[in-house]
């Protein structure tokens, strides 16, 4: 690990570390912009990503999905065994979406371009995006074999010197329901590389630098002491924690964990965990060490900007063929249903020697997903995902937030956009009473979502959720927040995980669950209750009942 060096003081060091940074949010900012769908423009769901000539991340966007850039280096070293580095050619974009070199599952786009600077190969801009449809079933849980989810696109020069491939355009344009918004996302992405490379070009003749390898090599040491400094003021041991799903029909799954820590490395071991099944709410391992090392890094090291090097003091181990590390060809559309449930699992883990650093189990964990699609009363083809979140879960300083998402960060988007691209109406999108889990510090609130189909035909739909059986889990003598649930208006509920139909007139009522409380509700401060029930958060029945309040 390279922790010194005579090249950079500090003042100088951070200059350029923010300077990096602010190239990676100038690319996202191109992506967001130029995207034709609401999933990337209205909902975050994106990050870009800098790398070095080695394809180690200096840095990545803001407000980036949080797991992408444990994802992207390791994709592009793939994308070097098929295409090695001597066939890059300025102006070349790649991509491919295949889960186990990608983000985990096909409707993610993983691109990257080359920097060239003097000549020289000097480093790669990289970007992840969901695209609004990649064909096959559409974006479910229900599919027995990653075939059946959609178009997979192995690493492929999508653009060659500055000129899209004809073939690899018409194959993508050919095989999903909405191709202008999905080319125009791809598009988005292609934007993006464009303006990272200037920006480090631009970078490199301001600051005088070759290439980045020496500025990398520090950038990535810094982050890595800051990890390991932050591990070793925990004790060395072992704890264990599990966190029970709903899995598919009657198989329920099971997420064991144990957190390790020797001096300053930590390794996460889920041995223990349930095998993988036929559906599509398998994680594939890269997703896995994603969801499982960003939790360390909010919980243990949330203030220093983050790169591949924070997350060197840490190992990540899955059995094969488990849930969390399964054997091609495992569906994996709806990893996140899996993925996202290891911070629960872990804080639980620490909870048990630094419970003052983690948060209760989050009801936007994992994220609560519905897919619209069909022909709109012009007869254009649309397909559309509501993007929502429950509540985040409660931690030994504040209560946890309403309706955000965590451990991923994907924005609830416009609703009015939303209406505006689909034959949908929301009549209703407000916090729910009494669902953040009571304790000393409340969970956060979920929300109630109501939503009516007005197309004049049946439309498509798919649910990707979880939550129904096991709600959030409070900590530390919270209690849980509430359960998912989604109902039809005749009162009936349709799969948590597969496709059905709805029909002209149906209306959709979807609650998302609030967090867990952290603490003893008993601590809570009666001022805190009062102000709650004020505000509509509480009822006056629940805060007797779960807090003894007699106001």
């Amino acid at each position: 690990m390279h922790t010194e060096s005579e090249s950079f003081d500090p003042i100088t060091l951070e200059i350029l570390w923010s300077r990096l940074i602010s190239i990676a949010d100038e690319s996202a900012a191109a992506l967001l912009r130029t995207a034709f769908s609401t999933v990337v423009r209205e909902s975050n769901d994106f990050t870009t990503v800098l790398m070095d000539a080695d394809c180690n991340a200096l840095a990545e966007n803001t407000a980036g999905i949080p797991s992408f850039v444990g994802m992207l280096p390791s994709a592009v070293r793939s994308f070097l065994e098929v295409i090695p580095k001597e066939d890059w050619r300025p102006g070349d974009c790649i991509i491919t979406n295949d889960p186990e070199i990608g983000s985990g599952h096909l409707p993610d786009i993983t691109m990257a371009a080359p920097i060239f600077h003097n000549s020289k190969l000097v480093g790669f801009s990289g970007s992840i995006a969901h695209l609004p449809d990649i064909g096959g079933g559409g974006w479910s849980g229900d599919c027995r074999e990653l075939v059946e989810e959609g178009l997979r696109i192995m690493p492929v020069k999508f653009i060659r010197e500055g000129v899209e491939d004809d073939f690899v355009g018409r194959t993508i344009r050919s095989n999903v329901r909405v191709p202008d918004q999905v080319i125009g996302d791809v598009y988005a992405q292609v934007a993006a590389q464009r303006v990272c490379e200037k920006g480090v070009q631009q970078f490199l003749e301001d600051t005088g630098l070759e290439d980045l390898t020496a500025l990398s090599a520090e950038l990535r040491g810094r982050a890595e002491q800051a990890m390991r400094d932050a591990i070793e003021k925990l004790p060395d041991g072992s704890w264990t924690a599990s966190t029970r799903a709903d899995g598919f029909d009657d198989q329920e799954t099971l997420i064991n964990c144990k957190v390790t820590i020797k001096g300053s490395d930590l390794e996460i071991d889920f041995d223990g965990t349930s095998p993988q099944i036929a559906r599509g709410i398998n994680s594939v391992m890269k997703y896995t060490y994603a969801y499982a090392t960003y939790p360390i890094k909010c919980a243990l090291d949330p203030e220093s900007p983050r790169n591949e090097g924070s997350f060197q003091p840490i190992t990540v181990k899955a059995p094969r063929g488990s849930i969390l590390n399964p054997v091609f060809p495992a569906p994996v559309a709806a990893r996140q249903l899996t993925g996202h449930l290891l911070t629960g699992a872990i804080y639980g883990c620490l909870a048990q020697v630094v419970p003052d650093m983690v948060t209760a189990e989050s009801g936007s964990a994992p994220t609560l997903r519905t897919v619209y699609g069909g022909v709109d009363k012009d007869g254009n083809r649309f397909n559309q995902v509501l993007f929502a979140s429950g509540g985040v879960g409660a931690n030994a300083r504040m209560d946890g937030y309403a309706c955000t998402a965590f451990p991923s960060n994907t924005g609830a988007g416009s609703i009015e956009a939303l209406e505006s691209v689909s034959p949908l109406l929301v009549h209703k999108k407000e916090l729910t009473p009494d669902s953040g889990g009571s304790g000393e510090y409340r969970g956060g609130l979920g929300q109630d979502v109501v939503i009516e189909v007005l197309s004049t035909t049946p439309i498509n739909f798919s649910l990707l959720s979880d939550r129904h059986k096991h709600p959030p889990k409070g900590i530390m003598g919270g209690n849980p927040g509430s359960n998912t649930v989604v109902e039809l208006s005749d009162g009936t509920r349709p799969h948590q995980k597969s496709r059905s139909v709805l029909k002209p007139g149906e209306i959709l009522n979807i609650h998302f669950p609030g967090g867990g409380g952290y603490g003893d509700p008993k601590r809570r401060d009666p001022m805190a209750i009062k102000s709650d029930i004020e505000a509509g958060y509480v009822t006056a029945e629940a805060a007797k009942r779960d807090y003894g309040y007699e106001g």
